[in-house]
């Protein structure tokens, strides 16, 4: 959670995965984490994984928003499926092909754009980890349009991995890949407005 204060923070890890994001903001003195995600073996590592790891977190199965309760929360991550895939059609079991985020990669990072803004306390941060591939500045042109403060936090540009190269000839033909087998790898940020005093 890139320079964020997490001591006795509200954190939600958004598609957790292994919890790895969730153990980390519970390691760093956050007050409350919550994991979700929508398969039932992700549910299931993460909360091993913290129990493993002595971190306290609650795993929630779910779909993104819809699985968080009715609370908010100080900090929200996510490093949601983002690869491009061959069609919008998100796959109905996670475990087979936990990457693809639809046609541009951006299926889920819109929705986190739109609806997680909402869930979030005032002067709080939403963290989102992507590819270049799918489009910084429409990201933080999304976040923007959703009354956060837009930025990218993190940068890190290295050669494709094995999945986006598999899918390089499909990437370059809309327009998504330059003629380069490298991404960069991005952490934007959308911090909420802080409260009038």
């Amino acid at each position: 959670m890139y320079r964020e204060a997490l001591q006795g923070a509200a954190v939600a890890d958004l598609c957790t995965g292994s919890g790895a994001l969730a153990i980390a903001a519970a390691r760093a003195g956050a007050a409350s984490v919550l994991a979700v995600d929508i398969s039932p073996l992700s549910t299931l590592a993460a909360w091993l994984n913290a129990r493993l790891n002595g971190a306290r977190i609650r795993a929630r199965r779910g779909d993104l928003i819809g699985a968080m309760g009715d609370g908010r929360f100080d900090v929200i991550v996510s490093n949601p499926p983002y690869v491009p895939a061959a069609s919008d059609a998100l796959p109905l079991h996670r475990a087979s092909t936990p990457l693809d985020g639809g046609r541009d990669g951006r299926a889920l990072i819109e929705r986190l754009c739109r609806e997680a803004p909402a869930r979030l306390r005032p002067g709080g941060a939403l963290l989102i980890v992507h590819s270049s591939v799918c489009g910084v500045e429409r990201t933080r042109s999304a976040l923007g349009a959703a009354g956060l403060k837009a930025d990218v936090v993190a940068r890190r540009t290295g050669p494709l991995g094995p999945v986006l190269r598999a899918r390089s000839a499909m990437l370059r033909e809309r327009g998504l890949l330059g003629a380069r087998d490298e991404e960069e790898l991005v952490v934007v940020r959308g911090r909420a407005p802080k409260a009038r005093v």
